[in-house]
């Protein structure tokens, strides 16, 4: 792991390419401790659920492994992680990996599905217990999410966060994990398939997504426009003569932030369509049973004046 507390440290990468994206892997020893333990578990996990005989969607373990965990490795530890307090472009880059594709792949694996299903009597009860909790509740508001998620990045780049983050390694592995953790917070509920608090109508979840886009949008075209340089002091400061100016990679920044906000938003609609056709498709069946049920009863000697008998809540 390079260190990041000298801008000096930095001078021996090569010019960034595609090829340095590939030469210039580094190993982030908390973010890849993370990456082993969760993949590991969940690994574990469907192999307790098939060993006892159950199935387990294998698009939703790719989903979660490969895609979800993957690109989070991936993104923080090739080349993107080496470059990414060189060029602002890169960083960007990474920033909306972690924020928007990570969550999404994550929340499609349905990891807490899993657990409810693998986990022992006690810890399942305290899991439960936790997503019934009143923090979970808040945490899980939809427009509370929606306002950490709009607002986080303007916090991170008008503040002096990102250039923290540029000299800390302690700062910029929690920036990286800030990032996932917000973006699951928000997509979580919208897009995943597990019982988790916070989850509304599909009308309601395309709605938020389609916020999502201005907001993208106009800090992409912020970062643009703006004259004063993000973190300025310290992208002056670096000596490899093969770097852009600052000014126009900023600018680069900001153009990938706004074109790739609108392109992963896009994604999401399309999940959420797919969704919303399956959710309604089983609901088509659900009330296609219970006509079927209610004719057999009529048809069965009952007496056909009189009304149904209201089904149970179980029964829908």
């Amino acid at each position: 792991m390079r260190a990041l507390t000298s801008a000096e440290s930095l001078s021996d990468l090569p010019p960034f390419s595609a090829a340095s994206v590939l030469s210039e892997w580094g190993v982030d020893p908390f973010l890849f401790v993370v990456s082993v333990w969760v993949t590991g578990l969940y690994l574990y996990g469907v192999w307790v659920l098939r060993r006892r005989g159950d199935t387990w969607p294998v698009g939703r373990t790719l989903s979660f492994v490969v895609l979800g965990m993957g690109s989070f490795y991936v993104i923080t530890s090739s080349g993107i992680a080496a470059y990414d307090t060189v060029l602002l472009s890169v960083h960007m880059v990474q920033h909306m990996v972690l924020s928007m594709m990570v969550p999404l792949f994550l929340a499609l694996g349905a990891p807490v599905t899993l657990m409810l299903r693998t986990l022992p009597p006690r810890p399942r009860g305290w899991l439960l217990a936790l997503l019934h909790s009143r923090p979970v509740a808040v945490l899980s508001f939809a427009p509370l999410t929606f306002l950490l998620f709009v607002v986080s990045p303007w916090a991170l780049y008008f503040s002096g966060w990102y250039d923290a983050s540029l000299r800390s390694e302690f700062v910029h592995e929690m920036m990286h994990v800030h990032l996932v953790l917000v973006g699951s917070l928000f997509f979580w509920p919208l897009v995943g398939v597990d019982p988790v608090p916070g989850r509304v109508a599909f009308p309601f979840r395309l709605l938020l997504i389609f916020l999502t886009l201005p907001f993208h949008a106009f800090l992409g075209v912020t970062i643009m426009g703006q004259e004063e340089l993000i973190a300025g002091d310290w992208y002056r400061s670096l000596p490899m003569a093969w770097l852009p100016d600052p000014a126009d990679d900023q600018h680069l920044a900001g153009g990938i932030l706004w074109g790739s906000g609108d392109l992963v938003g896009l994604t999401f609609f399309a999940v959420l369509f797919v969704q919303w056709v399956r959710s309604s498709m089983r609901e088509a069946q659900r009330e296609d049973r219970r006509l079927d049920r209610l004719e057999r009863l009529g048809s069965g000697g009952g007496s056909s004046s009189a009304p149904p008998k209201p089904e149970a809540d179980g029964d829908r």
